[in-house]
């Protein structure tokens, strides 16, 4: 998924997630070292990371993720390098210490193979006892939760018009999000279209374990607790 014009206003949308949280959950169990920040959008949390003391690369996919969060690097005075690869991809990376791939960017996948195949590349990015940090939609949030749109935002600067519908795959889900930004005394108007899939907590363990991953814990909604019928957000950690 290239995010286009979405990437301008990624930063004021996103302003709720806890992105504290994803590092303290990531610290908590490794305390220094390198990390591949893939999927890393506009590059806040791989800022995070690198300001407790990580040494970090980040990768995404859209070329406009990446411009803006080479943007932020150099207004914080960081230097954290940045690749344009897919996360099913990853070109023979090795070597780092923990592989993070947050805010369910892994729903973009839409296949099977695609899944297992980033499973792998990870794997082969890690080294020994390397640690795998990523969460994914509940397949609660998008057959029930994202099925009650349409969802609206009226913000001073930036608004939106969100509607969701069933994907062409069980667990998945299609948004079309209409924007209206604002350009000085008016407001541009552009539209997105994002698809996303998720699969059931048992696949995504079975297929974490075939790619050569032991399984550390499974936990939903930044609570540190086990899913439950009505979790949100489902976060992995595995081990290679």
């Amino acid at each position: 998924m290239r995010y286009g014009k979405f990437a301008s206003v990624y930063d004021g949308l996103m302003e709720d997630i806890p992105y504290e949280k994803y590092v303290e959950w990531v610290a908590s169990h490794l305390q220094s070292g390198s990390v591949l920040d893939l999927a890393c959008g506009t590059g806040t949390l791989s800022q995070l990371f690198s300001e407790v003391g990580f040494q970090v690369t980040a990768s995404d996919l859209s070329e406009e993720m990446l411009t803006m969060a080479n943007q932020r690097f150099q207004e914080a005075g960081i230097q954290i390098p940045t690749l344009q690869l897919s996360m099913d991809n990853l070109e023979g990376l090795s070597g780092f210490d923990a592989v993070t791939i947050a805010i369910d960017s892994i729903n973009y996948l839409e296949t099977e193979e695609q899944v297992q195949q980033t499973f792998s590349e990870v794997y082969a990015a890690l080294n020994r006892g390397g640690h795998f940090f990523f969460d994914v939609h509940s397949v609660y949030k998008v057959d029930v939760v994202y099925m009650d749109s349409p969802f609206v935002l009226d913000d001073e600067d930036v608004a939106y018009i969100w509607h969701t519908e069933p994907g062409n795959y069980p667990h998945s889900i299609i948004h079309d999000i209409t924007f209206f930004v604002r350009q000085n005394e008016h407001f541009e108007r552009f539209e997105e279209t994002h698809e996303q899939r998720t699969f059931p907590v048992s696949v995504y363990r079975e297929w974490l374990e075939k790619a050569g991953f032991q399984v550390q814990s499974v936990t939903a909604d930044f609570t540190g607790d086990a899913p439950d019928a009505e979790s949100q957000r489902i976060f992995f950690h595995a081990i290679k």
